[in-house]
């Protein structure tokens, strides 16, 4: 089912939203994610489970959900006054983020969700600021899917695949590949 997001701002939908992601990252504070149940989280949440299962359908699109929230960027990725140090330091902070153990399991909630489509509009909207800046810069551009597939794809199949995440020197070789 996927993430709905005509959901109105404000009123009784943002509370039950709130206290329902609230109680999911609590109780995956206290527990092993593969323990967690519907009832559990309605419980916590003072909902009731039908109201989890009319929202989200099943508890995997809720822990995608949960994970989706948490993937959207606080701030605009930094400036650091060229394209490469702007891609450098956002892939390390994402590298930084996405490779730990939170972070692969927000990854796989979206990826078995049926919604990864948005996480790519997250990646594509952080980079297109990346972009924006460096055009009024004047500095040369790569497409935006040449950093999508150069650039983010091999670094979130190492996380997720891989013996270990890619290392920084990986990393910067990289952004200069999608850079050339």
């Amino acid at each position: 089912m996927p993430i709905k997001e005509g959901i109105r701002t404000g009123g009784r939908s943002a509370r039950v939203q709130e206290s329902v992601h609230a109680a999911v990252r609590a109780l995956l504070q206290e527990q092993d994610r593969s323990t967690l149940t519907v009832p559990q989280v309605a419980a916590r949440a003072g909902v009731t489970p039908s109201t989890i299962y009319r929202r989200w359908g099943e508890l995997v699109a809720l822990l995608a959900d949960v994970a989706l929230e948490r993937l959207r960027p606080d701030t605009a990725p930094a400036d650091t006054g060229s394209l490469r140090g702007d891609l450098l330091a956002w892939a390390e902070q994402y590298l930084d983020e996405m490779s730990s153990d939170v972070g692969r399991n927000m990854m796989r909630d979206v990826i078995s969700s049926a919604c990864p489509g948005y996480c790519t509009r997250i990646l594509r909207s952080q980079l297109q600021v990346i972009l924006a800046r460096a055009e009024r810069r004047g500095e040369a551009l790569p497409d935006l899917d040449r950093l999508l597939d150069l650039l983010v794809a091999p670094t979130v199949f190492r996380i997720l695949f891989a013996e270990a995440p890619p290392s920084l020197e990986q990393l910067h070789g990289l952004v200069d590949l999608a850079l050339a």
